[in-house]
């Protein structure tokens, strides 16, 4: 039986690993062993950074859709119950992106909430 040799594999593998790891600190972008626990961390991180990210731009858009409302007499909660009774379906995106970008539009959006309140 041939003997196999898997030195080229192995090598293969831990380049993988240790590209992934350039701009690491310390031993941890040239020593294999700790280069892949840190890439196994790294990868943690990103993919509850990918769900937080989701929280954290809701959490900005309603600062934003807040402070708009505040500006035409309204709080938050105000502005959503009105639009909410208004039948009006738009998104806190949206919204917030109106409040920045259009305060003329907004303040009409924020009438229409104070009518159905």
């Amino acid at each position: 039986m041939a003997r196999v040799k898997t030195a080229i594999i192995t090598r293969k593998k831990h380049n993988k690993i240790l590209k992934r790891a350039k701009g690491y600190y310390g031993a941890k972008h040239y020593r294999f062993r700790m280069a892949k626990q840190q890439v196994m961390k790294s990868g943690n991180y990103a993919f509850t950074g990918r769900k937080d990210k989701k929280s954290n731009f809701r959490k900005l858009w309603i600062a934003r859709i807040n402070a708009a409302a505040r500006m035409n007499g309204l709080t938050y909660s105000q502005l959503i119950n009105g639009l909410k009774k208004a039948n009006v379906v738009i998104n806190r995106k949206m919204l917030a992106e109106m409040a920045v970008s259009d305060p003329t539009a907004f303040a009409k959006v924020a009438e229409v909430a104070k009518k159905a309140k």
